[in-house]
């Protein structure tokens, strides 16, 4: 599951701004508010949503980490893909 942190941070990563999310999605401003917020987050949007803004994200060249997945990590993040490959 992404979470809210994630999204924010993605986009970051990327220099996007909502706005770039949803022209990249084509989803709505309150959609990705929503989305990005950390009371309601995404796991209030549905499986579509979430997958439109993964996938262009990741396709943006972010790569979206679960919790524990390397030795000492604390929780999910994200980080850039490696150019190499």
């Amino acid at each position: 599951m992404v979470t809210a942190s994630q999204v924010r941070a993605a986009r970051a990563l990327v220099d996007w701004s909502q706005q770039r999310l949803q022209d990249e999605t084509g989803l709505s401003a309150t959609t990705i508010k929503r989305m990005e917020n950390d009371k309601i987050g995404p796991g209030k949007s549905s499986v579509e949503n979430l997958e439109k803004v993964r996938a262009a994200l990741e396709a943006a060249g972010v790569e979206f980490v679960s919790a524990g997945v390397y030795q000492g990590d604390g929780g999910p993040g994200v980080r850039l893909r490696d150019a190499r490959g």
